[in-house]
């Protein structure tokens, strides 16, 4: 067998190419050429020059071939415009999972078909399942009656499920919610049985020069969390300073932007007060941000739109569920209602904080992923 892996630069991939060779796999790895102006000092930016002379660095202490692709162009159309765009307009997008649906996937895919491979491989932390729609529909009460009249020429096909990966703390399916089952069926995941402590034992007998690598957090094409930044370069005239008003409609101060923050948002708001103030709400329209208490910016319940199911095909009745309204909460038990025009409303069993627009809601049960998709209010 060959396998194309996504090569970072970082120690989770690295280890995922190394246990697929261990297997016997014929191994090529992938590393993306995503963006022209790179921080060239911030060794922990996923997509840094330096960052992919470490993967190639690794891919010849293992012995693989690697290759680089230029993504550039689909990148700054698919994902950077649309985050600039998004901060713009007052709301919170999620650059990774804008990645994973129209870059990585796809061109592993490509790269895959052009080399004879027969799938794809990432370092993400989630696992790839597989069941029957028949035998789902025998097990699972509460998702059986998802399977419809119209439905029922697909029973008997095989459905590749996403789960979470078993390392609670490194658990990733929520960034994965965007893949197709056409991707799923091509996809591995080598680290979906392992703990992170592992992967770096692992990496660190090798003597790999990813082995003691930080984290990655800052968002791979800005670096140092200098959003702001990277937003005015991007668009300078749509920065435009307003009011800041509290949940009576009273002026209480002045924002630089709306482009700047983000619901639940605290920090930063420049506001004299004796009592915490939080983004509660943001007006595109009128370029006013709007503050009140912790409580203000609960939410209960909300639409999502721009769906991808995983473990149906799509929802015709009301669905218990758990659900994740961000990469570092936990999900918690709510009810998805199909609405119109194909989004549908979650309502949790009590308020929970900050969901934003624009960032992603994706539903669980037990540990697979049934889909998700993106937050917007009723």
């Amino acid at each position: 067998m060959k396998a194309i892996v996504a090569m970072s630069g970082g120690v989770d991939s690295s280890v995922a190419a190394y246990l697929l060779k261990k297997q016997g796999v014929q191994v090529i790895g992938i590393s993306f050429e995503l963006w022209d102006k790179r921080d060239l000092t911030n060794s922990n930016v996923c997509c840094s020059i330096e960052t992919i002379e470490l993967a190639k660095s690794v891919a010849d202490k293992l012995g693989i071939e690697h290759y680089t692709v230029d993504v550039r162009d689909a990148f700054y159309r698919h994902v950077i415009e649309d985050f600039c765009a998004s901060y713009i307009e007052g709301i919170t997008p999620n650059p990774c999972i804008l990645c994973n649906k129209y870059i990585k996937f796809d061109f592993l895919l490509k790269k895959a078909e052009e080399l004879g491979a027969e799938v794809v491989a990432t370092g993400h932390y989630a696992r790839i399942g597989k069941r029957q729609n028949t035998e789902h529909k025998a097990q699972n009460s509460e998702l059986r009656t998802q399977i419809t009249d119209k439905e029922e020429e697909a029973a008997g096909r095989e459905r590749v499920l996403l789960q979470k990966g078993l390392d609670p703390k490194k658990d990733q399916s929520y960034v994965l919610y965007v893949m197709k089952q056409e991707e799923l069926s091509k996809t591995v995941f080598p680290l979906g049985e392992m703990r992170k402590e592992e992967t770096r034992a692992i990496a660190g007998e090798l003597g790999l020069a990813t082995a003691l690598r930080a984290e990655s957090q800052e968002i791979c094409f800005v670096g140092d969390d200098k959003y702001a930044d990277f937003i005015k370069g991007f668009s300078p005239e749509s920065v435009r300073p307003g009011p800041i008003i509290n949940t009576s409609g009273k002026v209480i101060g002045e924002h630089k932007g709306i482009a700047f923050y983000t619901i639940g948002q605290r920090k930063g708001l420049g506001i004299s007060s004796l009592k915490p103030h939080y983004v509660a709400d943001i007006n595109r329209k009128s370029n006013t941000v709007i503050v009140g208490s912790r409580e203000d910016a609960m939410k209960k319940n909300f639409k999502v739109r721009e769906l991808n199911w995983i473990s149906i095909d799509f929802l015709s009745t009301p669905l218990s569920a758990n659900v994740k309204i961000r990469s570092t909460t936990k999900e918690m038990p709510a009810i998805i209602s199909p609405a119109e025009n194909g989004k549908v409303i979650v309502e949790f069993e009590k308020p929970q904080w900050a969901p934003a627009p624009g960032q992603s809601a994706v539903f669980y049960s037990g540990d697979v992923v049934i889909g998700g998709g993106i937050i917007e209010w009723l």
